[in-house]
This record gives structure tokens, sequence and C-alpha cells, in this order.
């Protein structure tokens, strides 16, 4: 159960089997339906979530009432609110649901405090892990307003390779900030090129 966390988390950090198994030891397994809202607006988000298998969406609600995705998350991905719930005292701006049944090994606040008192190196991993997750969010808020939307979304199929054959077209056309008549026009010109 635990071996691609371990084979995702270990890329980072190289770390002994004795800690590995006080981090398997903390994590949560969890089964989700398809359609689950694991957290709404204005809760407090506790929990750091792995996705074994499945599809999970990020996203807010604008002054207009449309969703905005933030993040899909599929196998080996990482998915929280890390912005405003875990590490401050107001609820949360976002939407975290499940788009197919899912499975989550997960850990609370709580418990990755314990994580990193029992084995330290591991908070190197997960300081590496928000790096990146900086990282990929920067690079996206750059090519958003540098890049045209054909270029937007090669950039999301090379990313997100799955996630065509995974979700609703209009999932994708809110994650690249367009419409889902002007998608459909990218992807017809795509095909007959």
């Amino acid at each position: 159960m635990f071996t691609q966390i371990n084979a995702a988390i270990s890329r980072y950090v190289n770390f002994t089997q004795e800690e590995l198994d006080i981090f398997n030891s903390l994590l949560y397994f969890k089964q989700i339906k398809k359609k689950t809202i694991m957290l709404q607006k204005g809760e407090k988000c506790t929990f750091d979530a792995f996705v074994v298998r499945g599809c999970i969406r990020k996203y807010y609600i604008d002054e207009n009432g449309l969703e905005v995705i933030l993040q899909f998350a599929v196998e080996n991905s990482w998915i929280s609110d890390i912005s405003f719930s875990i590490y401050e005292t107001n609820g949360s701006n976002i939407f975290i649901e499940t788009i197919e049944n899912t499975d989550i090994l997960i850990f609370s606040p709580e418990t990755k405090e314990k994580l990193f008192e029992q084995a330290p190196r591991f908070e190197r991993a997960f300081r590496i892990l928000l790096q990146r997750h900086l990282a990929v969010t920067q690079n996206r808020l750059l090519h958003n307003i540098t890049c045209t939307a054909e270029q937007k979304y090669n950039e999301f199929l090379q990313m997100y390779p799955t996630i065509p054959l995974r979700v609703p077209q209009h999932y994708i056309a809110s994650y690249l900030g367009i419409s889902p008549e002007f998608l459909s026009k990218i992807r017809t010109r795509k095909l007959k090129s």
C-alpha cells in the first residue's frame, strides 16, 4: 500500500527503512467516492493527501459564481490547501472535490509534526515538495500572462497527459482560464494539424 508514496517522497531524500516505517505508520488510507467534497470554502483544511488512485480537483468560485480550477491531482500527486487553512486560523477559500472514485493516503498537521520530530529528514523532503509546488504555481502564473491559449493547452497536455480522458472539457477550460467553446476550437485546430 505504501510503495507509491515511499517512492515519491524518496525522490527528494534517501530515507532508511526505519524512517519510512515511521512515515507509513502515521498515514491513514481512505477511499472516497466520486464527486465527494473533501473541503468546502470556510472550513479549515486538516489534511495533506497523496493520491494513490483517482483524480481530484481544487477550485474556487469567483465573483460571478463560476468555478475556477486551480489544480488537478492524479496518481502520485499531493493535494491540500496550504495557503490558508493548515498554517492559518481562518477558513479556506477553496473547495477540494473528487472527480473519480479515489484512494488517498492522508495525514493531519499534528501527525506531520510528529513525523518531523521522529524522523527529522522528512522536514527537508516536505520543504522540497513545497518549493516544487511554489515553482509550478509561479510558472503557471507566468504562462497565464505570457502564453496564448493554444500554448497553455499544449503545456497542459504535457503536464497532465491523462486528464483529457478523465475529466469534462469544461474543467480543462476552467483550469486554462478560457471558455469551453474556445477550448473546443483549439482542440479542433490541433486535430486538423
